[in-house]
């Protein structure tokens, strides 16, 4: 018998600027969030294959944490980010210099399972920014890494 591929279901926001997915984790709201607000976990979860290490920062992030990350698209690089929005077990955004914000949002459904909705939004990205963005086709890129991570993420915590 083959096991059916597991997947996010893409979400049309609307806005080009902002790509969206969901999914069905078999697990409460606290065993995910687990994975979210530590950055030490990111890596695991990570579906666009761009972290490499995590090298700063807290074990539990709450709104304005700092972190830092290792990361290679094409180069090497770090980056600092910032926890910009925040709201525990349910709801976990940040950002970095550029201003992009990865979103986290996650509904109770009352059954044992939560649904997670990620978002990448470029919304705030300034205009050089935004030109970087358009120039790297980052937007259906970053499609693709918002529903694998919720892959990933669902995996991992549905074996905890």
């Amino acid at each position: 018998m083959t096991e059916k591929k597991v997947r996010s279901e893409i979400i049309e926001t609307g806005n080009p600027k902002i790509k969206s997915a969901r999914i069905i984790i078999q697990a409460s709201p606290s065993t995910i969030y687990a994975f979210l607000n530590n950055p030490k976990r990111h890596k695991e979860i990570d579906g666009s294959a761009t972290i490499t290490e995590n090298i700063s920062g807290p074990d539990e992030l709450v709104l304005n944490s700092k972190f830092g990350m290792k990361m290679h698209l094409g180069i090497d690089y770090r980056i600092l980010n910032t926890v910009v929005e925040y709201k525990k077990d349910e709801l976990i955004a940040w950002k970095h210099l550029c201003q992009w914000r990865w979103r986290y949002e996650l509904a109770d459904l009352g059954n044992g399972s939560t649904q997670v909705t990620e978002s990448f939004d470029g919304t705030y990205a300034p205009g050089i920014a935004q030109i970087w963005l358009n120039f790297r086709k980052a937007y259906p890129w970053t499609q693709t890494a918002v529903a694998k991570t919720l892959v990933r993420l669902k995996a991992a915590a549905e074996a905890k």
